[in-house]
């Protein structure tokens, strides 16, 4: 039995300064006074703090060993003479509405509490949280409890407070150690019982009861309370998926739907889908689209549904809106056993102020830089972690590898990275400060972005991290022995600005920003990219994508294709958030679910525009020539860069084996006849694809005269031997290979 076989003699004052701590709510040190102690004249005196009874007894083996004095507020004492050595006992406390219950005192196992351990930094959350144990007891039934820790260094005391206690903050005081954790175990507490931990800070003022930082689970508001979990049992049938993702990473089309649970779909009365219920519709959605993953925008506690996941308060918890946390492991099993694999998007950028997360967590500035200038986010009015400290550092990663490591997830895209590398990001002249070099790069976050990625490929080498970053900071996915930041991906969010802004023009004006749609091939392999259409570019205002488009209806539609398919074309990975493949005119709103109706005419313009990314997704995974040579140079060439005054781009994707396709963009309205482009080898080519044709509610232009096939000629031109001449369709991008 785990009890201090050298029991401290008890404290014979009247009212010592731990019991008036006891009083005060700030005591630190509870093993101290409570408990069981040896009495300076004979036997033991087991002392119990209960401010809440009339009667407390002391019950071993069943039987009654007596009832305890009471000594002061909420003090009872028992005097054992004849006892030498520590035994199991149990407490019946009375209230003063005659209800009794029988429970085991927690001060009477301080060794197995207060049990130092080696806790590695990066595995926080396998060290400090709430733990379910069993403690084993020489003669009798295991005693069953949760043994809770948790790190707060500058606090006066802490103590548990839960629906096991009529969350009073004054029953249970945590003990306090040196390393700054507080640990108590208390017996008889189970899976599913709610709790908070009630701090004081360093003066003892009593601040807002918190949510363990480390709690697996967390409920709704307005509660709010962490709730204990048991360890994690599920079965997980994607074997064959993990053992086989690491295979060619940069290699593999990928293709992003991008997805915020709460809004996909809904239930019929408006409740949100669980995870397990998402994953029966989403997945097969997803797989017949032909998409390669599932991004889900944060899915991590947040207790605002308007920020849409990214403002976490509960990092180690998947949103209990959505179910159980293995209702989330259902999720991406399933997504696995299907073949899709699942991104989740992850914010260690900032974080919320609300009373009961991590901001003051413990009266000072815990997870959170001290200096506003540093630590205080003015455009999302959140706080900024202090990355320069070893311990923000071991919990953000210990979140990352947990994610990893419990849910099998298969990349982290890691959010508003550029907001973490600048210290002026969002800042006026005078509202930030500079590094001690002078400049404006916030030392410490790159330090923590370079550990984060090294060890996440430390420990899981085949899965993938991308950076969502806005600006041109060298190196941000080349590795960090390289002097990179070490993300395998980047945003390329400077392609989606160009082209969303070529796009929205006339097409008479194209001609005058013809470099914006060529532009990006000048940096196109400077860093390993993602091409997104994501959230953010639906939102506020932005209206959709297809509402950028200029136009009546047929021309902006046209326009969408055409572009849909330029992306398609264009170096890099894809990603496209949901409901641009529904070419949905109306701007996301998270309280809605998005407008499926569309489709509900199978021959709609927006119908067109939902086959035509279901074609692209097929043509992109089955088509090696589009995406095996995404991340290298020679895989791509321009065949016409610069007919401006024609607004037509051309250009030729190769795969390893020197097969290619040939892309062909006419972003006017005009059809025109009789273009002519170099190609690599003689032969008859087929359309691949073509934006215009009738399936996608294009015109039917067909580039081949209507044959779908077209020879090519000996006649060399664009540096190649060969020669095509064309019908170039309406606002359409069209694919060609040889037959």
């Amino acid at each position: 039995m785990n009890i201090a076989v050298a029991l401290p003699e008890t404290i014979l004052h009247a009212v010592s300064p731990l019991e008036s701590d006891l009083v005060n709510g700030q005591c630190a040190a509870p093993f101290s006074l409570l408990g069981l102690h040896a009495h300076p004249e004979n036997g033991i005196v087991i002392r119990v703090w209960r401010p809440d009874a009339v009667r407390v007894e002391v019950v071993a083996a069943s039987e009654s060993l007596g009832v305890m004095k009471r000594t002061g507020k909420g003090m009872f004492e028992l005097h054992l003479p004849e006892k030498k050595t520590p035994f199991l006992y149990q407490l019946k406390v009375s209230w003063d509405n005659g209800h009794q219950f029988l429970i085991h005192d927690p001060y009477q196992f301080g060794q197995y509490t207060l049990a130092q351990t080696d806790i590695e930094p990066e595995a926080l959350h396998r060290h400090l949280g709430a733990q379910l144990l069993s403690h084993d007891a020489e003669g009798s039934a295991p005693v069953r409890g949760v043994l809770f820790k948790v790190y707060a260094p500058y606090a006066r005391s802490v103590s548990i407070v839960g629906g096991f206690n009529g969350w009073d903050e004054r029953l249970h005081p945590m003990a306090s150690a040196n390393d700054g954790i507080w640990r108590l175990f208390v017996p008889g507490v189970s899976a599913g019982d709610q709790y908070k931990y009630a701090i004081r800070d360093y003066h003892g003022h009593s601040l807002p009861h918190k949510t363990d930082p480390f709690a697996r689970h967390v409920q709704q508001w307005p509660g709010l309370a962490s709730v204990v979990q048991e360890d994690n049992g599920y079965l997980w049938q994607d074997q064959a998926w993990m053992q086989r993702r690491s295979e060619a990473k940069g290699e593999q089309p990928v293709a992003i739907y991008e997805v915020h649970a709460g809004s996909w779909k809904r239930k019929a009365n408006g409740d949100f889908l669980n995870f397990r219920e998402l994953a029966r519709e989403l997945v097969p959605y997803v797989k017949e689209m032909g998409f390669t993953h599932i991004e889900l925008l944060p899915v991590s506690e947040h207790p605002l549904f308007e920020s849409w996941g990214y403002q976490p308060v509960g990092l180690f918890a998947p949103s209990s809106r959505y179910g159980q946390p293995d209702d989330f492991r259902f999720f991406v099993d399933h997504c696995h056993r299907e073949g899709i694999g699942v991104i989740l998007d992850w914010v260690p950028a900032h974080f919320p102020n609300d009373g009961h997360g991590l901001a003051r967590f413990d009266g000072s500035a815990l997870f959170e830089h001290p200096d506003p200038r540093r630590g205080w986010h003015p455009d999302w009015q959140t706080c900024i972690y202090d990355f320069g400290k070893p311990w923000v550092q071991d919990f953000l990663i210990s979140n990352a590898l947990y994610w990893l490591e419990e849910y099998h997830i298969d990349a982290l895209r890691v959010d508003a990275v550029a907001s973490m590398l600048y210290l002026d990001y969002s800042r006026n002249h005078g509202e930030w400060e500079a590094n001690v070099h002078g400049g404006n790069q916030n030392l410490e976050a790159v330090a923590f972005l370079r550990r984060f990625n090294e060890r996440v490929h430390a420990r899981f080498p085949d899965v993938l991290t991308i950076a969502e970053e806005s600006t041109s900071w060298p190196g941000v996915s080349r590795p960090v022995h390289d002097g990179g930041l070490g993300f395998d991906f980047k945003w390329n969010m400077g392609w989606m600005n160009d082209t969303l802004e070529y796009m929205k023009l006339e097409p008479i004006h194209r001609q005058h920003h013809h470099g914006e749609m060529t532009f990006s091939t000048v940096y196109a392999w400077s860093e390993n990219f993602v091409l997104p259409l994501s959230h953010d570019e639906v939102v506020h205002g932005k209206g959709t994508i297809l509402t950028r488009m200029p136009g009546d209806d047929w021309q902006r539609f046209a326009n969408l294709r055409a572009y849909l398919a330029f992306m398609y074309a264009h170096p890099g990975k894809k990603l496209l958030f949901m409901g641009t493949e529904l070419g949905t005119c109306f701007e996301w709103n998270p309280s809605q679910v998005l407008d499926w109706q569309v489709l509900e005419d199978g021959y709609s313009l927006n119908a067109g525009v939902h086959k035509l990314v279901k074609r692209l997704n097929h043509l992109h995974r089955s088509q090696p020539a589009l995406s095996a040579r995404d991340l290298e140079s020679g895989g791509f060439a321009w065949t016409v860069i610069n007919d401006n005054e024609q607004s037509v781009l051309v250009f030729q994707r190769y795969d390893h084996g020197g097969d290619s396709v040939q892309v062909v963009c006419n972003l006017t309205p005009v059809v025109r006849h009789n273009y002519c482009i170099g190609v690599p080898e003689s032969g008859r080519y087929a359309e691949l694809l073509n934006t215009d044709d009738v399936v996608y509610g294009g015109s039917g232009v067909c580039c081949c005269n209507g044959t779908g096939h077209i020879e090519a000629s000996a006649e060399g031109m664009h540096h190649q031997p060969y020669s095509l001449c064309l019908t170039l369709p309406p606002l359409a991008t069209v694919v060609l290979k040889k037959a």
